[in-house]
């Protein structure tokens, strides 16, 4: 019988990795704000950012199973680099003045809007975290692998 990493095995090593930090952060924050809040299994900013633990693990795991001289590992390497530069530099800004409208709305309360999510960026040290999540687990992953244990 195949193993299920045979499948296509970056895209299942990414997977496991965006639902892995997705679930550490619903047990995180539903510890930290003691009470259980499922908007966390799918909310974009936190720690870890899963944005960065998902493209490190599909790019390692590319880099890992292709080589890291493979035109794959190389297109994979950039849309990481993109992703990661985004969620920091973009998504951060949105972050940052979702704040500053959330305290003007809260200033005018006769304007009667909703406030704007505020938690859709990633600090440095997220993306850092994120960036180390993603590797040790797709580095575990593979060795998972190649052993013949996954």
């Amino acid at each position: 019988m195949k193993n299920i990493f045979d499948l296509n095995y970056s895209l299942i090593v990414a997977l496991v990795v965006q639902v892995l930090c997705q679930v550490y952060k619903f047990i995180y924050y539903s510890i930290k704000e003691k009470a259980i809040n499922p908007k966390y299994l799918a909310t974009a900013g936190g720690m870890p950012s899963a944005h960065s633990a998902f493209v490190t693990s599909l790019s390692l795991s590319i880099g890992l199973i292709s080589g890291f001289s493979s035109p794959l590992f190389a297109i994979a390497g950039v849309f990481a680099v993109i992703t990661i530069y985004d969620a920091y530099r973009v998504r951060g800004t949105v972050q940052k003045q979702s704040k500053i409208i959330n305290a003007l709305l809260k200033e005018r309360e006769d304007l009667n809007f909703k406030n704007v999510e505020e938690m859709v960026g990633h600090s440095i040290p997220e993306i850092i975290a994120g960036i180390i999540t993603g590797a040790l687990l797709a580095l575990g992953l593979y060795l998972l692998y190649t052993q013949g244990l996954a």
